[in-house]
């Protein structure tokens, strides 16, 4: 009791630090361009460590002031607020549009993108909704609350225009849900209500111009393929061991968005397969330690909050590991702790300096009652009616020794 997880804190900072270098390694190189703009090649760097710094700052405020006592009190206020800053970027003189979607918020001495506070938003109130007593696994009203909140932050970012963080809060959002217990054929039922919505919005010219360009890259390599075609060669280029640290030549303008969204390329190139296998191993250990420091917790608030803390860092790091590598179209989502972007650095910041809080174990305020609850609710998803409550009331007498909630995740 009182002791932080180290490892988790020195991972977290060997993946800030490599991303500091690869910042500085995919920007060095001064373009016309950016030369026109007085950008020296220490333009990016220089403001990235600002932001770590800052990142350091919220991770510390957020390990030694954010107790999930705290956390539970404030998930529905800090959900509406999320809310009215992403009504704010539609604003004139505070929202501010570049390459045509308006994603971000002025402020001093940046911006600040609020669907990267949504998705911790988010997770917070997930946590605090579904450890309620009142929170039924069998019940359609249960389901359907979070799966409408969801539903209003995402039309209100699909305006933006921003599909990426849209799937990124369906995928967390269907996430912790099933993870919860809550009953597949609902999950499946909204998945095929979902379809034609889905149809619709990727028939967007632009959405199916990226779609159909993901498919076949090298038909247009010289148009909508360009992007996914130069991250191809950047990693094939890298093989084992790379070409070095500084010496990518896809960073010389052949790759688009090479220190934000396809900075997991620029690693493949310099520091080749191994490097890139190392990366994701680090991504790999965070997940892991923070679904252990989840399975430790004796409140079902806690468990669900470390849980999904954990699933909002992994799940953007795979999908930017997808994106890179075209398994996936192309949707804009920075690598946390490594690429450039300070609200994305931030937000990840803060939710590693929650799991730290929770790892010292301190702050419990429930214990027994709450494990059963969740013992009760998986139960319910594999029990019907008749006969079969009967072995599911001998399922959940037989489970209800477990010192903590992580049979779930078995």
């Amino acid at each position: 009791m009182g002791r932080y997880d180290k490892c988790l804190l020195l991972v977290t900072a060997l993946l800030v630090g490599f991303g500091a270098l690869m910042i500085y390694s995919s920007t060095s190189v001064i373009t016309p361009v950016l030369a026109k703009k007085n950008i020296t090649e220490f333009y990016y760097f220089k403001r990235h460590l600002f932001t770590i710094v800052i990142g350091f700052i919220f991770l510390f405020f957020a390990y030694y002031k954010l107790k999930p006592s705290y956390l539970k009190k404030i998930a529905l206020p800090l959900l509406i607020v999320s809310f009215i800053l992403l009504i704010l970027v539609y604003l004139p003189g505070i929202g501010v549009t570049a390459g045509g979607a308006s994603r971000w918020i002025r402020l001093w001495p940046s911006t600040f993108q609020p669907s990267e506070l949504v998705k911790l938003s988010m997770v917070i109130f997930l946590a605090r909704y579904m450890s309620m007593p009142e929170y039924r696994t069998d019940s359609i009203k249960s389901f359907i609350i979070p799966v409408l909140i969801m539903g209003v932050f995402q039309a209100a970012i699909m305006k933006q225009p921003d599909f990426g963080a849209v799937m990124s809060l369906a995928f967390l959002t269907f996430a912790m849900l099933f993870l919860s217990g809550i009953k597949l054929r609902y999950i499946a039922s909204l998945s095929v209500f979902a379809i034609p919505i889905i149809i619709k919005l990727a028939m967007e010219p632009y959405r199916l111009k990226r779609i159909t360009c993901f498919l076949d890259p090298w038909k247009e390599p010289q148009g909508c393929g360009f992007q996914l075609a130069q991250s191809f060669i950047a990693l094939g280029s890298g093989g084992l061991t790379g070409i070095g640290l500084g010496s990518s030549k896809q960073k010389l303008s052949y790759l688009p968005e090479s220190h934000t969204d396809f900075i997991f390329s620029i690693i493949g190139e310099e520091f080749g397969f191994i490097g890139v296998i190392i990366v994701i191993g680090l991504f790999l250990v965070v997940f892991i330690k923070g679904i252990s420091i989840a399975n430790r917790a004796k409140d079902r608030f806690v468990y669900y909050l470390a849980t999904g803390l954990s699933l909002m860092i992994a799940l953007q790091a795979l999908i930017n590991f997808a994106v890179a590598t075209g398994l996936v179209p192309t949707k804009g989502l920075p690598l946390p702790f490594i690429s450039y972007g300070g609200s994305s650095l931030l937000v990840n910041m803060v939710a590693i300096g929650m799991l730290l809080n929770i790892s010292k174990g301190e702050d419990v305020s429930g214990s027994y009652n709450n494990r059963e609850m969740i013992t009760r609710k998986m139960a319910r998803r594999k029990i019907g009616t008749g006969k079969w409550r009967i072995e599911g009331a001998a399922q959940y007498q037989s489970h209800r020794d477990y010192r903590s909630p992580s049979h779930l995740l078995r």
